[in-house]
């Protein structure tokens, strides 16, 4: 279905090509997961599949690649368009028209099919992916998941044989990822659709998967196998396969199913430490939201009076299903937004009446697509200009060293925009970090990082937190906000519907709980180093058989 044969592709100005002598063979109807660190190649073999790379991006191709017997390098993305459907990281980047269904319709039009076609493929997307409520919204009025599912469905009205999707769950909620998820499954086994999906959550997907393309980096030749085997291989590993390999788990579980026998058989043998006690830290809020509303354009009531108050010293994550009011609440702290009724107060401003300018010298705030907030030709003027934007000296060592921190200093020359969306992440999150902020706003911070990069982000904020900063996370990003967060605030239809320590919140939760509480149903299990810390002294090695 799909061959590579010693293929190789060089971007425009690059010294090394991205992908060097790929030979690959992936069969008709099958499942692959593409997955590997950040930066590795995964979007520019995607790329390649429907010709996008190189007649969209430039460089220079080499060897031979056939899709469903064509040749996307000779016949380009518009000859590919029936065969291989395509859904980018930011789904925004592919919109064109206002309104949903419209939005659905509009690839269709351009082949000139017709209208009693277009309206009945326009109804069974929209009910694959469980949006018809959708349909007339503006599409610039949807949540990041709502635009996510809306690029998805009209990838699927041209009914190609071939999908690709590049991140399709990076902005959408445990759930809503769920059902995005069982219905590509659905496509694939009911229709026979080949389905190509690059994820770094890999315990959402890695079940799914009848095989795993694993990109290593460094110019290393990929690995593809069935997922236990490359699973085995590769750092890169989900909480539950994590523990597994820890504690010699075989046959290797996939799913919480699987593994739940072998934490049956463990739970008698764990000495976890008692929970802590719950109190508070002593710092005064720093944030204070009391009674806020907040409705858009269309009437829809974003926030219903949420109240809500955040120390300093303390790191709180904001979760919640797709559109329910975690951003809105994010931009009436920073004054994008201004409030229907209600008080909100950042470092005692009042963030109704401050500029946005001026609220921003001491708080940071990091939006769903930062890759908006670089604009100059390096990334190390992006640290620069930051620093000169609030009255800091320049420090190229201090920025070399954070930049260090979050994975991307050999990155000190490069222009932001050739960064993946991994690596304009991790850039966009240094800037803000760079003027020493006392709040801290994150919105999805982890979209496009792998878990070792979410790891040290994780080390880096529990860090500022102890040293009295406070934290506001909007996170879809179940298994960060159980190892780094102190409290956990649960949104629904614009409501903080409960809040408390994470511990408790999530393990109290079907949707919001962790791979490893699933596994034990217990708040002192989160993570799997809270397994490995309660074993035994004679079992607790990292490797225990």
């Amino acid at each position: 279905m799909i061959t590579y044969d010693r293929f190789t592709y060089r971007y425009p100005d690059a010294s090394e090509p991205v992908l060097r002598d790929l030979t690959l063979n992936i069969p008709e109807g099958a499942f692959v997961l593409v997955m590997g660190p950040s930066g590795a190649g995964k979007s520019t073999f995607l790329r390649t599949v429907n010709g996008l790379a190189p007649h969209f991006y430039g460089g220079v191709a080499g060897g031979k690649i056939l899709v469903g017997g064509r040749n996307p390098v000779e016949r380009a993305p518009r000859g590919m368009a029936d065969l291989v459907g395509m859904v980018f990281q930011d789904p925004e980047s592919s919109f064109v028209v206002d309104v949903v269904e419209d939005e659905l319709a509009f690839a269709m039009e351009n082949f000139g099919l017709s209208q009693e076609l277009m309206r009945k493929r326009v109804e069974e997307a929209l009910d694959q992916l469980k949006i018809a409520h959708l349909r007339r919204r503006p599409v610039s009025l949807l949540s990041g998941g709502e635009k996510q599912r809306v690029a998805i469905a009209a990838a699927l009205t041209m009914q190609p044989d071939i999908l690709v999707l590049d991140e399709p769950t990076s902005q959408l909620d445990p759930q809503a990822a769920e059902e995005v998820l069982l219905a590509l499954r659905q496509l694939n086994e009911d229709l026979g659709l080949t389905v190509l999906l690059s994820e770094h959550r890999l315990e959402r997907v890695a079940h799914y998967a009848d095989y795993i393309l694993y990109w290593p980096g460094g110019g290393q030749p990929p690995l593809f196998g069935e997922p236990a085997a490359i699973l085995r291989q590769t750092p890169l590993t989900p909480p539950l396969i994590t523990l597994a390999k820890a504690l010699g788990w075989e046959p290797m579980p996939l799913t919480i199913k699987q593994g739940r026998k072998f934490a049956r058989a463990l739970k008698d043998q764990l000495r976890p430490a008692p929970l802590p006690e719950t109190t508070a830290n002593g710092h005064p809020p720093v944030i204070r939201v009391d009674n806020l509303w907040h409705s858009y354009p269309n009437r829809v009531e974003a926030l219903r009076g949420v109240s809500l108050r955040v120390h300093a010293g303390e790191f709180v994550a904001l979760m919640g299903r797709n559109g329910s009011g975690k951003t809105t609440l994010l931009k009436h702290l920073v004054g994008l937004l201004k409030p229907a009724r209600g008080q909100v107060q950042v470092l005692g401003m009042d963030a109704s009446r401050t500029p946005t300018e001026e609220i921003t010298r001491a708080v940071a705030y990091l939006p769903q697509n930062p890759g908006r907030l670089l604009f100059t030709e390096r990334v190390a003027d992006e640290l620069a200009f930051s620093r000169r934007a609030h009255g800091m000296p320049p420090d190229p060592e201090a920025d070399r060293a954070l930049l260090g921190r979050l994975g991307i200093a050999h990155l000190w020359e490069r222009h932001p925009h050739d960064l993946s969306v991994g690596e304009q992440q991790r850039l966009a999150l240094a800037a803000v970090l760079v003027t020493d902020p006392e709040v801290i706003l994150l919105d999805e911070p982890t979209r496009g990082l792998d878990y070792v990069q979410k790891q040290e982000l994780s080390t880096i904020l529990r860090e500022l937190r102890d040293a009295g900063k406070a934290i506001l996370m909007a996170t879809h990003d179940v298994e960060l906000a159980a190892a780094a967060t102190d409290r956990a605030a649960l949104m629904a239809e614009g409501e903080i519907v409960v809040i408390g320590p994470s511990r408790r919140i999530m393990s109290e939760s079907l949707v919001f709980a962790s791979q490893v509480n699933k596994l034990f149903r217990d708040p002192r299990f989160l993570t799997p180093e809270d397994v490995i810390k309660a074993l035994p002294e004679r079992a607790s090695s990292p490797v225990a058989r």
